[in-house]
């Protein structure tokens, strides 16, 4: 039975030890490095400049937050901000919930 499957031969083990440790490190490593700079290098780029962008905020300011609706900042609260929405209707919003400040005149209505 033996002519029908051969023998398996063992590579030496001096050249299995260190380049296989190696080998085996690379991958791993090399998908961190991946993953690094094109998934978690960026976010936290983008979520520093949000941060800074929520705290620089003051009274006057036009800005769209996450329900889409624009409006003009008219008085901040803390965690909160005031946001005129036109001269009759004030409402309050996270101030985390702006998703961008508009440039000054955007809004011609309120």
């Amino acid at each position: 039975m033996s002519f029908l499957i051969q023998s398996a031969h063992a590579a030496p083990e001096a050249a299995a030890g260190p380049a296989s440790l190696f080998g085996q490190l690379l991958l791993p490593i090399a998908f961190f490095a991946i993953f690094y700079f094109l998934i978690i290098r960026p976010q936290s780029k983008r979520t520093k400049e949000h941060r800074a962008m929520i705290e620089a905020l003051k009274e006057g300011n036009e800005v769209i937050f996450a329900g889409g609706l624009m409006g003009r900042i008219k008085k901040l609260e803390g965690d909160y901000a005031i946001v005129s929405l036109n001269n009759n209707t004030d409402i309050k919003v996270q101030r985390a919930s702006v998703l961008s400040v508009l440039p000054a005149g955007t809004i011609d209505s309120i």
